[in-house]
C-alpha cells in the first residue's frame, strides 16, 4: 500500500482520501477520493456538474495537465439568442460580486471526465473505491461548512433556492438557511453518485442523469443538448513549466488562464532583491502582480485566442517586456503526494453556481457562461465545445530530491496565493505551513481603478494604488493546499488557515 500526504478543503475529505489508501489508492486515487467530497459536500461553493484540471507528475514521466474545464454548449442548436434563460444578480460578497444564474448560464461540465482520465492513467485502485465515501457522506448527510454557510448567507436567495431539491436540502422545516454544521442531506445526490461509482463518467455525459440535466436546462430556456454532453471529452497537454531556484515548476497550460499568469509571475519575480518580504521585494511583486493580472484582465476574454495569449505572457515574461509595462466564488483545492514521487494537484470549480438542480439527481450545476469575471460584457463565448476561461492552476514543482504538489481555490486570487507561497517555500526556505500562512497581498486589476489589498504584517510599499488592509488572515487570499516527499520518503503536508482545511498522511 502506497504512504500518500494530503492536502484539501476539510477533515472529511482528508478522510475520504485515507480511506481510499486503505483501499490501495495511490496519490492520484487518493486526490481524486478528496476531490469527490470536496465537490459534493461544500455547497454553494462546488459541485459536480463543474470543471476541473487535474496535473499529475509521475517521477519516471513528464508532467501533463488533464483539462476539464467548462465548455461552450449549444450543438445542434441553431438560432437561439444566447442572453436566453440567464439572470443577473449582484451579490454583496467579496465587496459586491456580479454574475449570471440559471439554466441559460450553465457550461458543459468537465470536471468528472477529467478525474477518471487521471485514474484511468495512473490510479491503482477500483474506480468504485474513489466514490464509497462519498456516497456514504451523500446518504447519511455531512455537516454544513462554515465557508460555504459564509457564501450562502450572500448567494442563497437569488442563486441556491431556484430549485426545489436545493431548497429542501439548505433549509429546515421553517425555511431558514441551515447553521454551520448542521447536517445537510442533498436529496437524489448519494443515487447519482452510486450510478456514476458503477457505470462510469459515460453515465452523466450519456445516461439517464444527462437526460435529466439536459431536459431541466432546455426547459429553462439554455443550451445545453445532449450532444454536447456526448461529445465532451477531457484532454491531456504537456504542463506548462518554469524553473524556481533549482526546481522546475509544472502548471495548468493554454488555453487557461491560471497557468500562464502563475507562470509570467514566477519568471517575472525571479531573483528577488531579498531573501524576504523587505519593501523592495514587496514592490518587486506588487508590480509583477499588476502587470500580469491587467494582462489577463485585457486579453484573456471569452472568445478571444486563449491559446495565443497565454503564449505570448509567457514568452513577453521570459524576455523581461512584461514589467515594462508599469513604472510605478468560488473552487476547491487538492493536492496530494505519495511515497514513489507520484503528485497530483486536483482544482474544481462550478462558478458562482447557476442556482440549477434538476428535480431527482441532487446535482447543482455550474454557471460557466455566467461568470462576469471570466466572460466578460458578453455571453458569447465561441462555437459549441470551445473551452471556456479559467483562473485554476493546479501545480505540481518537481527537483532531484523532492516533489512539491500545491493549489488554491479564489478566483482571480488563485495565481497571486500560489505564486507567494512557491516564492516563501522554494526560494525563501519557509516551512510549508509557515509559507502557507504568511501574509499576502493581492492587486485587483478588476474595475476601472486597480487596488491593492493587504493582511497585516507587511510592511507595503508607498504605490499609487488605493491600499485596503484586511484586520486578519482572510479567505479572499485563497486558500492554498500543499503537500511535499522527499527522497528519504519525509513528508510535509499543509493547508489554508485562511480556510477550512483538511490534512493527513495515509498508509
Amino acid at each position: 500500500m502506497s504512504k500518500v500526504a494530503v492536502a484539501t478543503t476539510s477533515e472529511l475529505a482528508a478522510e475520504a482520501a485515507c480511506e481510499v489508501a486503505a483501499a490501495g489508492g495511490n496519490a492520484v486515487d487518493c486526490a481524486i477520493g478528496a476531490a469527490l467530497m470536496s465537490m459534493n459536500t461544500q455547497p454553494g461553493v462546488c459541485a459536480l456538474a463543474g470543471g476541473a484540471y487535474v496535473t499529475v507528475w509521475a517521477p519516471d514521466d513528464g508532467p501533463m495537465t488533464i483539462d476539464g474545464n467548462h465548455a461552450v454548449p449549444g450543438s445542434g442548436i441553431t438560432g437561439r439568442d444566447p442572453g436566453g434563460g440567464i439572470t443577473e444578480v449582484t451579490l454583496d460578497y467579496g465587496g459586491g460580486v456580479s454574475t449570471r444564474v440559471g439554466a441559460g448560464s450553465v457550461a458543459i461540465p468537465g470536471a468528472l471526465a477529467a478525474v477518471e482520465m487521471a485514474w484511468e492513467r495512473h490510479g491503482q485502485c477500483g474506480w468504485h473505491d474513489l466514490f464509497v465515501p462519498t456516497i456514504r457522506a451523500a446518504h447519511d448527510g455531512f455537516p454544513l461548512p462554515a465557508a460555504c454557510h459564509y457564501y450562502l448567507c450572500y448567494s442563497d436567495p437569488d442563486i441556491f433556492s431556484r430549485s426545489a431539491d436545493a431548497r429542501r436540502a439548505l433549509h429546515d422545516d421553517d425555511g431558514a438557511l441551515l447553521d454551520p454544521g448542521a447536517r445537510v442531506v442533498v436529496p437524489h445526490l448519494g443515487d447519482s453518485l452510486e450510478a456514476v461509482a458503477r457505470g462510469g463518467a459515460r453515465v452523466l455525459y450519456e445516461g439517464e442523469l444527462a437526460r435529466a440535466i439536459t431536459a431541466h436546462v432546455q426547459d429553462g430556456d439554455g443550451a445545453l443538448t445532449m450532444a454536447d454532453l456526448a461529445e465532451y471529452e477531457a484532454v491531456a497537454r504537456p504542463a506548462l513549466t518554469a524553473g524556481l531556484h533549482g526546481w522546475q515548476i509544472a502548471t495548468n497550460p493554454p488555453p487557461a488562464i491560471g497557468g500562464a499568469v502563475l507562470t509570467a509571475m514566477l519568471l517575472s519575480c525571479a531573483n528577488l532583491p531579498s531573501r524576504d518580504w523587505d519593501r523592495a521585494s514587496l514592490e518587486r511583486l506588487i508590480r509583477v502582480q499588476r502587470a500580469c493580472l491587467d494582462y489577463r484582465q485585457r486579453r484573456f476574454d471569452a472568445g478571444a485566442d486563449l491559446g495565443l495569449a497565454g503564449r505570448e505572457l509567457v514568452a513577453a515574461a521570459r524576455d523581461g517586456r512584461l514589467l515594462g509595462r508599469w513604472t510605478s466564488a468560488s473552487t476547491v483545492h487538492t493536492s496530494a503526494v505519495d511515497d514513489s514521487g507520484l503528485a497530483c494537484s486536483i482544482t474544481a470549480s462550478s462558478g458562482y453556481g447557476s442556482g440549477e438542480m434538476p428535480a431527482g439527481t441532487g446535482l447543482w450545476l455550474n454557471n460557466g457562461l455566467g461568470e462576469i469575471e471570466l466572460m466578460g460584457d458578453g455571453i458569447a463565448a465561441g462555437t459549441p465545445g470551445t473551452r471556456l476561461p479559467s483562473n485554476m492552476a493546479p501545480s505540481v514543482a518537481r527537483r532531484a530530491d523532492a516533489v512539491l504538489a500545491i493549489g488554491s481555490p479564489g478566483a482571480d486570487r488563485i495565481t497571486s496565493a500560489i505564486h507567494q507561497v512557491l516564492v516563501n517555500t522554494l526560494e525563501f526556505g519557509m516551512p510549508l505551513a509557515d509559507a502557507i500562512s504568511h501574509p499576502r497581498l493581492h492587486v485587483d486589476t478588476s474595475g476601472t481603478t486597480d487596488r491593492l489589498a493587504a493582511e497585516p504584517g507587511l510592511d507595503i510599499p508607498e504605490t499609487d494604488l488605493p491600499l485596503t488592509v484586511f484586520p486578519e488572515l482572510n479567505m479572499y487570499f485563497g486558500g492554498v493546499g500543499a503537500a511535499l516527499v522527499d527522497s528519504t520518503g519525509r513528508f510535509d503536508v499543509a493547508s489554508d488557515p485562511r480556510r477550512e482545511g483538511g490534512t493527513a498522511v495515509c498508509g
